[in-house]
């Protein structure tokens, strides 16, 4: 059998070498995690549902007969009439939710209160329920949004859990917090797609993309209109040409005159991570 192995969050995500050290340490909390749990509760980007579903985990969590909800986060960057209609058939159960508007906080706990009361608990006194999701997926946002309470740390910068966080949500039910993770297949060296796709979803942090210009073109090919509608500039479509505008509005110059092109782009990555630039 081939042993899955997996690369988790840090505060350097962009950089392999420092990933590469911490695998001896996450991937056990993370087989904790699920080990003990009854629910795993695994957090989306609703704008990004495929990009931010680990397939590899989920497998391993109905192998260990555990109940999966999937919660659909940022939902107040998204049509949600419009998105149910293209869910993927195995999305289910599901929960829209948006951490910045609250909006249903009470739906997911009236959720995880009538899948915790089919649990047979044995011996136990409380059912566990693991959180899992990508670096920056909005993990510890989510569980203050459950237990209406800011009890777990959070910052926009990915990866910002280091360990397992253990959170009361009411009397019978403890919530488990733990690091962001990435499968490991998108650390290969030809890898350049899925670290754009990583940086699109927040994954990795704008500080910390190495060509952030790249991930730039890489957006622009299905986003163009909505990004060029926010900075009120026309590309046509060419990022080289949003970011020459962009650069020349703010003076983002280098010596020469020439425009600061690292600079200009992470701005634009900036403003895409943390969801100015709407895409519904």
């Amino acid at each position: 059998m081939v042993r899955v192995r997996y690369s988790f969050g840090s505060r350097h995500t962009g950089r392999i070498e420092n990933i590469k050290k911490q695998r001896p340490k996450y991937p056990d909390v993370m087989k904790e995690v699920i080990r003990i749990s009854d629910i795993v509760l695994e957090i989306l980007d609703a704008r990004y549902i495929t990009e931010t579903r680990n397939k590899e985990i989920e497998e391993d969590i109905k192998k260990q007969g555990k109940k999966i909800i999937f919660i659909l986060n940022k939902a107040d960057l998204v049509n949600k009439t419009e998105l149910e209609k293209s869910l993927p058939k195995d999305l289910k159960p599901y929960v829209f939710v948006s951490t910045k508007t609250k909006r249903g906080s009470r739906d997911l706990r009236d959720k995880i209160k009538i899948e915790s009361k089919r649990i047979d608990l044995g011996e136990k006194k409380r059912v566990h329920v693991g959180v899992i999701g990508y670096p920056n997926a909005g993990k510890s946002s989510v569980i203050n949004l459950i237990t209406r309470r800011g009890v777990t740390g959070t910052s926009r910068q990915a990866g910002y859990t280091k360990g397992m966080q253990k959170v009361r949500m009411s009397e019978g039910i403890l919530i488990l917090d733990t690091p962001g993770v990435i499968p490991e297949s998108k650390y290969s060296t030809d890898a350049k797609m899925s670290f754009s796709e990583d940086a699109k979803v927040g994954a990795r942090s704008y500080n910390d993309i190495k060509d952030p210009e790249d991930i730039i073109h890489y957006l622009m090919k299905d986003h163009s209109k909505e990004i060029e509608k926010y900075y009120k500039i026309e590309a046509k479509g060419d990022s080289e040409i949003l970011i020459e505008k962009l650069g020349k509005e703010k003076n983002f110059l280098k010596k020469g005159g020439k425009i600061d092109i690292d600079r200009t782009s992470r701005i634009i990555l900036r403003d895409w991570q943390e969801g100015n630039i709407r895409v519904k």
